[in-house]
């Protein structure tokens, strides 16, 4: 069984689907008449969702902050149009994870893959990143942090999406071998080679995509040893959840 340790932000996604059919007489908005209610784990807690949803062959275990965020989101049933995002539990900042004790450091050692699915919240620190990548015997993180050598150094891979690359291009660039790139409908990018996806399907939601590929991508590189084969799988799984609503797994 592969034992896999996740670190990073927990939040319940929440989805609030409904019909809209007036405007209100109060202002020009639309009145959405909820009709269903769908709750999952999302930010890293998405990531251990899909890992299982992966594999039977996994024991995953997720180390995350104390605060409960809750992400609510509003949306049209038919059009999937959404009108707003309502986000509760950030307002004071979240507790950070200061040291590594000794129970986490035996997580750790013991784990075949360390993901670090980092929201940049604040619960994991530069120092925190480079401790535990450090002592791992394979990690991979994402990230939505400028990053720095120190952050990187002990990681075997780090995936960006073109935003985020565009805020690191100097540090990719010198570390060419580290860096995925994920490039949306287009695929993803390592050592400046598109690697297209080979079923491309039409995007109904975004959310939650970034999740999929990383956890995809450790996955099949544990696997096969293969970063090529590992991206290509990664593309595949992403192309699934994107063509559905919400935040799903593959």
């Amino acid at each position: 069984m592969i034992k896999i340790l996740v670190f990073g932000e927990l939040c319940t996604d929440k989805y609030v689907y409904g019909n809209v059919e007036r405007l209100s007489p109060e202002a020009p908005v639309p009145i959405l008449k909820p009709t269903t209610i769908v709750e999952n784990y999302g930010m890293a807690g998405n990531v251990v969702e899909n890992l299982k949803s992966l594999s039977d062959d996994v024991h995953v275990e997720h180390i995350h902050q104390i605060e409960n965020i809750v992400k609510t989101r509003y949306v049209e049933q038919k059009s999937n149009h959404m009108f707003m995002r309502l986000d509760e539990g950030e307002t004071n900042g979240i507790s950070p994870l200061l040291s590594l004790d000794t129970e986490i450091i035996g997580k750790i050692l013991r784990s075949d893959i360390v993901i670090i699915s980092d929201y940049n919240k604040g619960y994991l620190s530069e120092d925190i990143i480079s401790k535990i990548t450090e002592k791992s015997k394979f990690s991979v993180m994402d990230s939505k942090k400028r990053l720095t050598e120190k952050s990187i150094e002990n990681l075997n891979f780090v995936k960006l999406n073109e935003i985020e690359y565009n805020q690191n291009k100097e540090l990719v660039s010198d570390n060419l071998e580290k860096f995925v790139i994920t490039l949306g409908s287009k695929g993803a990018m390592f050592l400046n080679e598109i690697f297209g996806s080979n079923r491309p399907q039409e995007t109904i939601d975004v959310s939650g995509a970034g999740d999929t590929f990383i956890s995809s991508l450790a996955i099949k590189y544990l696997e096969t040893n293969s970063i090529i084969e590992a991206i290509k799988f990664a593309n595949k799984m992403s192309s699934i959840v994107v063509s559905k609503r919400g935040v799903v797994t593959p």
